[in-house]
């Protein structure tokens, strides 16, 4: 597959998509994310405000979008700042965009300098009665430090402290949780990229291996296309270590007769994929792995073929998926047969002792991308379908999932060609 790229005309038409839907007389304004201190004089990795991308297509530092559709001079109504370069900048860190790059890349003609930004502010507010300003609204964000989006806001309401300041985000996640061609395009890319490391790894994984090996082999992987980003910390899970669902340590050895569980994704011009995967470290499941890794697969097949489709909510899909999940349960005798007999929320209480988490969550800029559970899925919504079973006193847990597209019709698996019947990844490890 082809690595896909993003033209400006796709950023010209976010904008636009944005600005139809806000009030008469607005201003809006995202700034990019902070350069984050490591330790020492080191900063971790850059990578830009999700929204910030989303509508200009620059990754670069020190960037602040200002639209003003309403403004009466042309020049105001689009304006890009980026940071200022210079020839001991650039000696140090590199090429900086120039006025014209960034204008190739974002489609926005009027670019200035980040420097000039306050001498520009009051030109932009004058017009507006209403100031729209993005902040984190991701619901399992904890602010834990003022980041650049607050102390943003701080600064222009002590500057201009009699305007109408509103939430931007509730326009702008009405937009990104319905892709765009080419922002499926790219994830099919992330995904494609993902299969290969996940192919790679059906190679490399045997007893006395290093979790952190098959971590490297994955990264290698990506770094060999190119790709330098992760979508999250890679979680490599051998043994009891399986039945911690954020687990990232990745430093015991798999051993012979385990399972080892693998939920990882690349990420491709900032959109993400999601994979996790389940797979014998010998490469033989036992009976009583396989029973609980078909229990599992039973479950994310019946969620997909009959159940996501447009109209339903996250939250059904997971109460769904925990009704299903009980009938397993039961079959592999951890819950009495009785259960099924309960009311919903008793067997939603029982099953959560061995399956904990949702069932899904979008998909996109951010691997938890931006969306509520209760929000009706529609054409061009992508979702991960991850059910699972953790048995601690077995140090047994098994977790498979794939990513999805809601269509007119119902869904397209777009993990569809990544081995998952267990016959297929017994027999790629044979190999």
């Amino acid at each position: 597959m082809d690595a896909p790229t993003f033209n400006k005309e796709f950023f010209i038409g976010r904008r636009k998509a944005l600005i139809d839907s806000l009030p008469q007389n607005s201003t809006i304004f995202v700034v990019s994310a902070d350069q984050l201190p490591r330790n020492g004089d080191q900063t971790y990795p850059y990578r830009q405000n999700s929204d910030l991308f989303y509508l200009t297509g620059i990754e670069q530092e020190q960037t602040i979008l200002a639209l003003c559709p309403n403004h009466p001079k042309e020049k105001f109504r689009e304006v890009l700042f980026i940071r200022r370069s210079s020839k001991e900048l650039e000696k140090w860190v590199g090429h900086k965009l120039t006025i014209d790059e960034a204008r190739q890349i974002s489609g926005i003609e009027t670019v200035m300098w980040y420097d000039q930004f306050e001498d520009n502010l009051s030109e932009l507010m004058f017009y507006s009665d209403n100031v729209f300003v993005v902040t984190n609204e991701n619901m399992g964000y904890r602010r834990f430090y003022n980041d650049s989006d607050y102390r943003f806001i701080e600064r222009i309401k002590f500057l201009y402290p009699l305007h109408n300041y509103r939430r931007l985000a509730t326009y702008l996640i009405n937009l990104r949780l319905r892709k765009q061609l080419e922002e499926i395009e790219v994830i099919k890319y992330a995904i494609s990229l993902t299969a290969r490391a996940f192919e790679r790894v059906l190679n490399f994984v045997r007893p006395g291996v290093k979790e952190y090996e098959v971590e490297a082999e994955i990264i290698h992987e990506f770094y060999r296309h190119g790709v330098r980003n992760v979508a999250y910390q890679s979680i490599i899970a051998s043994g009891k270590n399986a039945c911690i669902l954020h687990y990232i340590k990745n430093n015991s050895i798999c051993e012979d007769g385990q399972l080892l569980l693998m939920d990882f994704g690349a990420e491709y011009l900032n959109y993400a994929a999601d994979l996790t995967r389940t797979i014998p470290v010998n490469g033989k499941f036992t009976q009583r792995q396989l029973d609980v890794y078909q229990a599992v697969l039973d479950v994310q097949q019946q969620m997909i073929k009959q159940h996501i489709k447009p109209g339903v909510t996250i939250d059904f899909l997971n109460q769904k998926s925990k009704e299903l999940m009980a009938e397993r349960l039961v079959e592999l005798k951890l819950l009495p047969k009785k259960i099924l007999h309960e009311s919903t929320d008793t067997i939603i209480k029982e099953v959560n002792k061995y399956y904990p988490h949702g069932l899904s969550h979008f998909l996109g800029l951010d691997v938890h991308d931006v969306g509520t559970k209760n929000i009706a899925l529609e054409p061009g919504m992508i979702i991960t379908v991850e059910p699972g079973i953790y048995i601690d006193e077995e140090d047994l847990g098994v977790r498979l999932e794939n990513d999805v597209l809601i269509t007119e019709n119902g869904n397209l698996d777009l993990m569809s060609q990544i081995p998952l019947k267990p016959e297929e990844i017994e027999q790629k490890m044979r190999g």
